[in-house]
């Protein structure tokens, strides 16, 4: 799991049927010097906020979608660091 800041937001008119519905967010990872990721948002995380981010099939199951083809989820907004 990784704590970044959400810099961005993603829109996607076409996409896979199961990740219809769904917001995605540019993440920008804190302290690792990594690149930014896109992770799906069910939490309602905002531009400016810091969250946890579960990746690879972690990232799916914290979202309730294992069969989606999810690499990154947002799955906490931290409150205090």
């Amino acid at each position: 799991m990784i704590i970044g800041k959400v810099v961005g937001s993603i829109v996607s008119t076409r996409k896979q049927e199961n990740l219809i519905g769904n917001k995605f967010m540019i993440v920008e990872p804190v302290n690792s010097g990594k690149n930014q990721v896109i992770a799906i948002d069910n939490i309602g995380a905002g531009i400016g906020e810091y969250v946890l981010v579960a990746q690879g099939s972690a990232a799916r199951i914290g979202c309730g979608m294992p069969d989606a083809p999810i690499d990154a989820a947002i799955v906490g907004i931290v409150d205090n660091m």
